[in-house]
């Protein structure tokens, strides 16, 4: 399915354009523990690697692992700082004029990007570890402010309701495409996923607005 709506916009400087040398170098130190932690769960699995395994591998000290991350679960799960940025950037944009349930369907293909990367070894961790859900559970949430504030601003009159409903209606989809796609199919799936999922429960509450609307 084509994209349309922000892609065609005008161009944004990327945020490491305009970070300076000390943020630059937190971010690098950040993604140097999380992809040597990533990958040495997706070889060992996740009870077989301890912080001192990561922090040994990523050359850093256990005080500077978890001066960045508070637990081994969030080494797996906590969002990439840079590209959480870079999408709250993108919510931020106003100049989208597609529809709604179009628009709002694009920037969730977008939050599935940016934790595209890491994705499958993440939902082989929650395969094999049930219990670290609300770890998996607080990523999404993490998007859920900006969200919110993107569907009130569509809104007409900003309705609480419907903002609410919309928001989480579109989160039940987002989340159940998660949920059933295997992590050894490529990337494209679960986009097409989200967009099936989005499209489906887009379409209910579009009709339910018009039936209201002439009621």
């Amino acid at each position: 399915m084509a994209r349309t709506g922000h892609t065609a916009g005008t161009p944004r400087c990327s945020i490491s354009a305009v970070m300076g040398l000390r943020e630059r170098k937190k971010l690098e130190a950040w993604r140097t523990i999380r992809s040597t932690a990533l990958r040495l769960i997706s070889e060992r699995g996740f009870d077989a690697v301890s912080v001192e395994d990561i922090a040994a591998e990523a050359g850093v000290s256990r005080t500077t692992f978890f001066s960045y991350f508070p637990t081994k679960e969030a080494v797996a799960f906590d969002l990439d700082p840079q590209a959480l940025a870079e999408w709250r950037t993108r919510v931020a944009d106003d100049t989208d004029d597609q529809p709604l349930w179009p628009a709002l369907t694009d920037l969730f293909v977008d939050m599935a990007t940016v934790i595209a990367e890491w994705l499958p070894v993440q939902k082989r961790v929650l395969q094999q570890h049930p219990g670290l859900t609300q770890s998996a559970r607080a990523t999404c949430d993490s998007f859920a402010p900006d969200l919110y504030r993107w569907i009130s601003r569509r809104t007409p009159g900003g309705d609480r309701l419907q903002t609410s409903l919309v928001l989480n209606t579109a989160m039940a989809g987002y989340i159940t495409a998660l949920e059933v796609w295997d992590p050894t199919d490529p990337l494209d799936v679960l986009l097409d996923s989200i967009r099936d999922c989005l499209h489906r429960v887009g379409t209910g509450l579009a009709a339910w607005e018009r039936t209201s609307s002439t009621a």
